[in-house]
């Protein structure tokens, strides 16, 4: 009794020519020099291969995966998480709909691809929910020279604040080693409508970092509301050692200003809210092995709560 040849598809499941014909055409061409079959009405079908070969260049096809799989970098791992806040001083402001209200904002950045900690922070885009509505042109701006170049917020406007100081928490080279920083993070309203930062830091590191971002209308993002973007310079503190990374950033922005009896706000609640609560996106970029030159984005959705009926 002889068993049935086995067949190896590779083409929309159409079988290839048996293995066992194969071998025996292939027997008859050495043994007469005949040609070997070929023609499409033969059985199987062209191109085929032996079943040992398809395993092997599957085997090899696998290994390759898993090498590349074990060589590829891992991404830093990036919660975030925000809500409308009132207004101190203000009173019906917060997370209402429709209301005026500020923005209080965390981010945890955790990962070791970079000496043990996350690779340098570079850029932030934050896509804000349908239905926010910001209104600079009621507040003073401090000009961009005064933080980005001469770093003296005390020169900025009375009334340009974007909100009290916050807070980043990250790690720099000290000496020969990397040791925890803690940075104060100032933010002023900027001329067109954008955001200023100074971010401040003492001890163990004397650091005055300006960043800047701007703001691009409604409609930017497809499902989104208005969208901030900004861009963080690399923070080197030891010539050649590597540079700062942040782990946690936590801030308020968005103030109201009373002129004539008349409050005005810079930022308002959405009038409406969608069930789950308001989408927003936050995309974090950062410097692989910190160069600039390989972009490494994280993108983190979450949902605004809802204000309470």
């Amino acid at each position: 009794m002889t068993s049935s040849p086995s067949y190896v598809c590779a083409r929309g499941g159409v079988p290839h020519e048996p293995v066992g014909a194969q071998v025996a055409r292939r027997d008859h061409s050495a043994t007469t020099g005949g040609p070997l079959d070929v023609r499409p009405g033969a059985a199987g079908c062209r191109d085929a291969l032996p079943r040992s070969l398809a395993i092997r260049a599957l085997a090899v096809s696998f290994a390759f995966v898993l090498c590349f799989a074990a060589t590829a970098r891992a991404a830093p791992t990036v919660t975030a998480v925000g809500q409308a806040v009132p207004i101190l001083g203000f009173p019906h402001t917060g997370n209402i709909l429709g209301a005026g209200a500020a923005v209080h904002a965390q981010v945890k950045i955790s990962g070791s691809e970079y000496g043990g900690f996350p690779p340098p922070l570079i850029g932030i885009t934050v896509d804000l929910p349908v239905g926010v509505k910001l209104d600079p042109r009621d507040f003073p701006s401090c000009p961009a020279a005064v933080i980005l170049d001469e770093r003296e917020p005390r020169k900025c406007p009375k009334g340009s604040s974007a909100g009290p100081p916050g807070k980043a928490f990250g790690v720099v080279e000290f000496g020969s080693e990397r040791v925890p920083e803690t940075t104060e993070i100032l933010s002023f309203y900027a001329p067109g409508g954008g955001l200023e930062f100074l971010v401040l830091g003492h001890s163990p590191v004397a650091l005055e970092v300006p960043v800047s971002s701007r703001l691009e209308p409604a409609g930017t993002s497809p499902g989104f509301g208005p969208v901030f973007t900004g861009e963080v310079p690399l923070i080197q503190t030891v010539p050649g050692a590597p540079d700062a990374s942040a782990q946690a950033i936590e801030i308020t922005l968005g103030t109201a200003i009373r002129k004539h009896g008349k409050a005005y706000y810079y930022g308002r609640v959405p009038k409406s809210c969608p069930k789950g609560g308001f989408r927003v996106r936050s995309e974090f970029v950062f410097a692989e092995e910190g160069d600039p030159e390989r972009p490494e984005p994280v993108v983190v959705p979450f949902r605004a709560p809802c204000p309470r009926k």
